[in-house]
C-alpha cells in the first residue's frame, strides 16, 4: 500500500524538521509532505534546505484548508492511506504501525489517535478537556458512537475517507465535524491509545476565549451535521 503522511504546517520553523524526522526514523515506509499555509516566518525555507517534500500555499487557507489540500494530493498521486499529522512536535510517528494494523484488522475508514483512552501523556487544558467530554458526549447522543478524542489531529484514513474529504472538508476546527460526518454516513471510526507531548515550540493559536467560540461553534456544527 502507499501510503503518505500530511502535515500542515502555519509557522512551524522551530518544531518542523524535528516532526519530520521523527516520522522518518519511525515509519521509513511512509511518503510525507508538509502544507505549508502561507507561513509568516521561514518554514517554507526550512523545508527546502532540509529537502523535506512541501507544497507552497499562495493564501492562508486555514487548518480545514491546509489538510484538504493534503487530502488532494493524496488522492491524485494514489495513495491507500493518509495520515494527518501535527507540524508542532505533539504526535509521536511510533504510533503509525499500530494505527495502520487497527485500520486493517478492523477494516476502518477512519483511526484516530486518542490521549483520553489511557490518559498519559500531555492531556490538553482545563477548558479543551471540558470541550472534549462535551464533544465525547455529542457523538454518543446523536451518532450512537462516543469518540473520546474527536479533537485529535493525529487520525489515519483510508482510500474511501480519502474521496470523501476532498469533496467536502469543514473549514474551521475541522477534526469533530469530519468525525461526526463519517458517523452520519456509517463509515467505521476507531480509536486507538497514543501518548501525546506537550507542544514542543511557540503558542497554540487558540485562546482561552478562541476555547469558548471553539466551543460553541462546533457543537452547533455537530447539531447542523445530525440534521442533515
Amino acid at each position: 500500500m502507499k501510503k503518505l503522511v500530511i502535515i500542515p504546517a502555519f509557522n512551524e520553523s522551530e518544531s518542523i524538521v524535528h516532526t519530520v524526522r521523527n516520522i522518518q526514523k519511525c515509519a521509513p515506509d511512509y511518503d510525507l509532505i508538509v502544507i505549508n499555509d502561507c507561513s509568516k516566518d521561514n518554514t517554507l525555507q526550512i523545508c527546502r534546505d532540509n529537502d523535506i517534500p512541501v507544497l507552497d500555499l499562495p493564501i492562508n487557507l486555514g487548518i480545514g484548508g491546509a489538510v484538504q489540500t493534503g487530502y488532494l494530493y493524496a488522492m491524485m498521486n494514489h495513495y491507500d492511506i493518509a495520515v494527518q499529522m501535527d507540524g508542532d512536535g505533539q504526535h509521536d510517528a511510533l504510533y503509525l504501525k499500530d494505527m495502520e494494523e487497527t485500520l486493517v484488522r478492523e477494516n476502518a475508514d477512519m483511526v484516530i489517535g486518542s490521549r483520553f483512552i489511557e490518559k498519559k501523556g500531555f492531556q490538553s487544558s482545563g477548558v479543551r478537556r471540558i470541550g472534549i467530554g462535551i464533544f465525547r458526549f455529542l457523538t454518543g447522543t446523536l451518532f450512537g458512537k462516543a469518540v473520546t478524542d474527536a479533537t485529535s489531529g493525529m487520525r489515519m484514513s483510508n482510500r474511501r475517507t480519502i474521496e470523501l474529504f476532498v469533496k467536502d472538508y469543514p473549514r474551521d476546527y475541522p477534526e469533530p465535524e469530519t468525525v461526526c460526518r463519517l458517523l452520519r454516513k456509517h463509515y467505521k471510526v476507531v480509536e486507538v491509545p497514543v501518548i501525546m507531548k506537550e507542544r514542543e515550540t511557540g503558542t497554540s493559536s487558540i485562546s482561552m476565549r478562541k476555547s469558548v467560540y471553539y466551543m460553541v461553534k462546533v457543537t452547533l456544527a455537530i447539531l447542523i451535521e445530525r440534521l442533515r
